[in-house]
């Protein structure tokens, strides 16, 4: 049998966010890839909907330093507690190796096996922050096994707990759902003439380098903007936007469902990150549906798309108009991408991903 999982995420039911979207694919849902207790905040306002298998923690003042970041994470370790009968659970799933889900979820279930699930949203901050350093290096030490999804998140781990035992860090990629894979949402073929139609998807905040991206989109010809995302940090967008004088057209923050069926309507998405990338999963689930993705090569991503997609620099306008007018005009080009992007995905079924951590639980427990 598959040992029963204690997991909890540091942010409200409805986050955005491809790790959001990963801990949902594994933990919940009727038929869960991986057995778990699986945890979430509640957030302001109405509940939202609820997958099966996820369960809220009604703890207020989530934050990240000082003496009220302690009185939280023993407000969460209290709350998950009372949640979990320890005799019930066989191995805890860390999720990040910092924020305050993972400081409670070691206190409050200090004797079981831990393995610790390294993101990138939990180094960056790590790197700001000195308590979510501080909890960072404790996890890295208290964890029976480290999983990093490529390996660059292993370098950017060891750069910031150069003490961590490296035989505890195992590389098991993330996935996407298989039924992506096997049945993607149909796709009308189109003859690219007089533009190009981009698409951007997820959070707009600053390391994901949507700034670049306008200011380099800005003089190129025969362009079009789509942007998915939520929706305070679109309208914040808008004096950028006027700035620059692009006219993006806005999707919304969609359900990934909704999100596949808008790769269909794109000729490309741009995934300008300017730091680092964990893996990238929206890249994976765009391929998977006949997307090619044009990408600033950064750690992470670059290992995750290799060859399957175009490398172009957005902080060099000449480069990307360069290479969106590529996109554009070399007949052959988008099929063959997409092609290559199809071949790439089918590399990161989601079900794999859950049976090594399973394995890999099974061999703690």
């Amino acid at each position: 049998m598959s040992p029963l999982v204690a997991t909890a995420l540091d942010l409200p039911a409805g986050s955005p966010g491809g790790s959001v979207e990963l801990f949902l694919g594994l933990y919940t849902g009727d038929q869960p890839l991986v057995p778990a207790r699986a945890f979430m905040l509640a957030p302001p306002g109405p509940r939202p909907y609820l997958p099966s298998g996820l369960s809220l923690l009604s703890v207020p003042g989530k934050c990240l330093d000082g003496p009220a970041f302690g009185r939280y994470v023993t407000a969460l370790r209290r709350a998950v507690a009372a949640e979990i009968d320890p005799s019930q659970v066989d191995v805890l799933h860390l999720q990040h190796v910092a924020f305050g889900a993972t400081a409670a979820l070691l206190r409050a279930l200090p004797a079981h096996p831990r393995i610790a699930l390294v993101h990138g949203t939990d180094l960056l901050f790590a790197e700001t922050h000195r308590d979510q350093l501080q909890v960072l290096r404790e996890t890295a030490r208290a964890a029976d096994a480290i999983v990093v999804p490529t390996n660059a998140m292993a370098n950017r781990l060891l750069n910031l707990a150069p003490q961590t035992d490296r035989l505890k860090i195992s590389h098991i990629p993330w996935g996407i759902p298989d039924h992506l894979l096997t049945a993607p949402p149909s796709r009308p073929a189109r003859t690219v003439t007089t533009y190009l139609r981009l698409l951007y998807a997820g959070r707009l905040t600053a390391e994901k380098g949507v700034e670049t991206l306008l200011q380099g989109l800005a003089p190129i010809q025969g362009v079009e903007l789509s942007i998915a995302a939520p929706r305070a940090q679109f309208h914040a967008l808008a004096p950028l936007l006027q700035r620059t004088g692009i006219r993006a057209r806005y999707l919304g923050w969609l359900r990934r469902p909704q999100l596949w069926r808008a790769f269909a309507e794109h000729d490309a998405l741009v995934m300008p990150s300017t730091t680092l990338e964990a893996m990238g999963l929206v890249a994976l689930e765009a391929q998977a549906c006949g997307l090619p993705v044009l990408h600033q090569p950064v750690p992470g991503l670059n290992e995750t798309l290799a060859a399957s997609a175009i490398a172009t620099d957005f902080t060099y306008p000449t480069a990307l108009a360069r290479d969106v007018n590529r996109l554009r005009t070399t007949p052959g080009l988008l099929p063959a991408l997409q092609q290559a992007g199809y071949t790439n995905a089918a590399r990161y079924p989601l079900s794999a991903t859950a049976r090594s951590l399973t394995e890999l639980g099974q061999q703690l427990t």
